[in-house]
């Protein structure tokens, strides 16, 4: 008796059913790959307006630079890219729509005998009034801006501004208080001290000699009075 063959067509029917099926039998995707989410850093509010157009500043003003120089009335100024420590107030408050140059020259010229006398001066100079420093704190006392100075750094909010006394040579210093602060809660200052405009850890590194915080809000009420015939605040 011959051996039987296998059965091949139904072998064949099989293999072509199970090509057929794996054919249209839907293949699905492998995962992509997940990236993890990373939380967003958490975004720093707007700093206040003094303090921003004082930041502006930095790298712009790189020197410091005491010349006396003639400059314009009103909206003077000496060359951007230089100044004194008054200079980084009188560009930032400027920002805010108050010409110190203006607003100092001003009520030096109808009050004459209520400013400093150190330096031998006998009527106001409008190129160089407003950038020194004591014309400035008897400025804004005059108007109302100052406040107790002390060493709590809570007393001293962002936009305020500071003079000093500093250490060694004795030399008067002004600056803004920033809404930074240190590693130990002391807010920065924004300032020229020698290197053009920075922000440091200065507040209580010098002594302390006058405290202001000005209306910012307010400041086009300020320059326009500043700018009226009669003097309404007096020292």
């Amino acid at each position: 008796m011959r051996p039987s063959r296998p059965a091949r067509p139904l072998l064949l029917v099989s293999l072509s059913f199970c090509l057929i099926a794996c054919e249209r039998t839907p293949v699905a995707p492998a995962p992509a790959p997940t990236t993890p989410q990373r939380a967003a850093p958490p975004t720093r509010p707007p700093s206040p307006p003094l303090v921003a157009a004082a930041r502006e500043q930095i790298g712009v003003t790189v020197r410091y630079d005491p010349e006396y120089t003639a400059i314009a009335y009103p909206n003077g100024d000496v060359p951007v890219d230089r100044g004194v420590c008054t200079d980084v107030v009188v560009r930032a408050l400027r920002r805010q729509g108050l010409d110190l140059q203006r607003a100092v020259h001003e009520d030096m010229r109808r009050n004459f005998a209520a400013y400093p006398r150190m330096w031998g001066a006998r009527a106001p100079d409008r190129n160089i009034d407003h950038r020194r420093v004591p014309n400035l704190m008897r400025w804004f006392a005059r108007q109302g801006w100052e406040l107790p100075s002390s060493g709590n750094a809570a007393d001293y909010q962002p936009q305020d501004i500071v003079a000093w006394r500093l250490q060694g040579s004795g030399l008067l210093h002004i600056g803004i208080v920033s809404d930074l602060t240190s590693r130990e809660g002391v807010p920065l200052i924004l300032h020229n001290i020698g290197w053009g405009t920075r922000e440091d850890d200065i507040l209580f590194g010098h002594a302390i000699i006058g405290h202001y915080r000005p209306p910012v809000a307010g400041l086009d009420v300020v320059a326009n009075m500043s700018a009226s015939p009669a003097q309404t605040t007096a020292h």
